[in-house]
Parts: C-alpha cells; sequence; structure tokens
C-alpha cells in the first residue's frame, strides 16, 4: 500500500453561496436565476477536502468567524475526518463568505469576503508549529494574510517541509519572499496578474512559468483548465494533457488540483505522475455541482482512473 501522507492546509474556510443563472444583470437591474445552491468552501477548506478524500491525514489550520457559519464550518471538517485543532473561532468575525455566479457553460465568477480568514497571523503558525512539524507538505492560498504565507513558506523551508502555494485570488506577491518555495501553482489568470504575460497558450505558459521561476521558486506548475497542466523547473518544460470529462461547474477545479496533487506526491509518485493524476482529479470535479460536493473520494477516483485504461 502507498503510504499516508500528512498533510497541512494553512488557509481559508468560506460558505459558498451559488447562484446559476443564463446571464449576469446590467447595472440597476435584477433577473431571476436558475437555481440556488449553499455549501462549504473556501480555497483552503476545499484544498483541505480534496486531499482527505484523496486518503491523506489531513490537518487544518484556519480562522472562523462567530456566526452561525463558524460552527458549522468545524463541524463540516470533523465530519470529513479533518483535524480541527487549530481553527479557531474570532469573537466578533464574520466567516468568510463567497458569492458565486456560475453561467450555462460552466464558467463561474467569484466574489470572496475574507472575514474571519484574514486574522489568521505568523503567531497561528507558530502556535500549531508542533504539529507542522510532523507534516509531509504544507499548502496555502491568497486567501489570507500575504505576511502569513510568506512566514509559511520560511517555517516550511527551516524544517525540510514540501510546500505548495496556490497564489488565488491573485494579488501583489514579492517572489523574492517565496524563494526556495516547492511548488508555485497559479491557473493562467492568475499567472498573468502576478506577471503581466496573457496567457492563452501552451507557448504563453512556457514564458509565464520562466518568469516566475526567475524569482527563486523551485517548481512552478500552471493549471490550464480544458488545456491541462503545465510542469516547469529551471531546466525543463513539459505540458501535461488534461483527460476529457463532460464539464458543467468548474468552480474548485484548481483547489481539487492542488488537493489531490499533494496526496500523489506524498504517496511517492513522480511529479510529472502526480500531475497527469490530479489532471484527472480536477476534471472529474467539473462534472457535479459546487466544490467540495463535487470532489471525487479515493475509491470512486481509482475507478475512474482504471476504467480510463490507465496502469
Amino acid at each position: 500500500m502507498a503510504k499516508i501522507p500528512r498533510i497541512a492546509v494553512v488557509g481559508s474556510a468560506n460558505i459558498d453561496l451559488v447562484t446559476f443563472t443564463d446571464r449576469f444583470p446590467k447595472p440597476g437591474e435584477t433577473i431571476f436565476g436558475q437555481k440556488f445552491d449553499l455549501g462549504f468552501g473556501g480555497k483552503g477548506a476545499n484544498q483541505a477536502t480534496a486531499s482527505k478524500l484523496c486518503g491523506a491525514d489531513v490537518f487544518m489550520v484556519a480562522r472562523v468567524g462567530s456566526d452561525l457559519f463558524g460552527p458549522a464550518t468545524i463541524e463540516n471538517f470533523k465530519k470529513l475526518g479533518i483535524d480541527v485543532a487549530n481553527v479557531k473561532q474570532v469573537e466578533g468575525a464574520s466567516s468568510g463568505v463567497a458569492p458565486i455566479f456560475v453561467e450555462p457553460n460552466g464558467q463561474n465568477r467569484i466574489f470572496v469576503v475574507k472575514g474571519a480568514n484574514d486574522l489568521l497571523q505568523p503567531a497561528d503558525v507558530d502556535a500549531a508549529a508542533d504539529m507542522l512539524k510532523t507534516v509531509d507538505c504544507m499548502v496555502m492560498q491568497f486567501e489570507i494574510p500575504i505576511a502569513t504565507v510568506y512566514y509559511c513558506v520560511k517555517f516550511a523551508k527551516k524544517h525540510g517541509i514540501r510546500c505548495i502555494v496556490n497564489p488565488a485570488p491573485a494579488g501583489p506577491v514579492d517572489m523574492s519572499q517565496l524563494a526556495g518555495l516547492s511548488y508555485f501553482v497559479p491557473n493562467e489568470s492568475e499567472a498573468e496578474t502576478i506577471t503581466g504575460i496573457p496567457v492563452h497558450t501552451v507557448d504563453d505558459a512556457k514564458k509565464c512559468a520562466a518568469k516566475l521561476l526567475s524569482g527563486g521558486v523551485e517548481r512552478v506548475i500552471l493549471t490550464l483548465g480544458e488545456k491541462g497542466s503545465l510542469l516547469a523547473g529551471t531546466e525543463t518544460m513539459e505540458h501535461i494533457a488534461a483527460f476529457k470529462v463532460n464539464s458543467i461547474d468548474s468552480t474548485g477545479a484548481g483547489d481539487a488540483f492542488i488537493g489531490s496533487f499533494a496526496v500523489f506526491l506524498g504517496e511517492g509518485l513522480s511529479e510529472r505522475e502526480a500531475v497527469r493524476r490530479a489532471n484527472l482529479y480536477a476534471g472529474l470535479s467539473t462534472t457535479g455541482v459546487g466544490t467540495q460536493k463535487s470532489f471525487y473520494d479515493r475509491k470512486r477516483y481509482d475507478a475512474e482512473w482504471a476504467a480510463r485504461g490507465m496502469p
């Protein structure tokens, strides 16, 4: 049997408020949506959920609000089997929320209100240090303060822990603060925001990855949606194709990729193979509605992998 990876996600937990609509309203216009769905989300929580469903032991470091969503979020982690010893409620703060609008073709637009997520500080990382030193991989995103992300990268480097940063949603970033980072994993729009290089083709992705690598990170994985992923290091870059799926909602696909990639890598697979398998896991997540609710468990994923004739 493959080793069971230990993964810590230092990141966000939100409530997703998903509206499906034929089109977006014009300024001042009110229109009817087709349907509404409420679920647990936040990039950190999504990535933790994907990792857990893929078979890892998962530890969450997060902050939630003192509203009704806070206890519900903690209870959801517990039901999933995710360790919540370092998930705390912040008195007087709201939980993070993410209104999401989905078009008929599956494309989405998302607003994120950080709430308590914005109160996760380096001191909270120190408080979780004993646990963090035991994990195989730490995973972060940009829905928590950037100073906390930088601190985590330095903590991981100091203690020899593999570290993944997903710069989502994209914003200003000092790449020198991420020097030595194991994996920097943006999608096309995030990569363009950070580098200024539009990413429409695989060649564009290679140029963008080269610029990101020049900042000192060890690897860049640029996720390209239906085009697959680009695995890039300073010496080689390889485009790894996506799998064909019947996509209906792409919300959370990037989180599914990162959470599953951390597990496959932690099980001892090569980088290339871990990316290939994560491509399928992310693709399958788009065949369902929402984020965490659309993620496959390991048994179902393995059956799909085998059904496609994969060894």
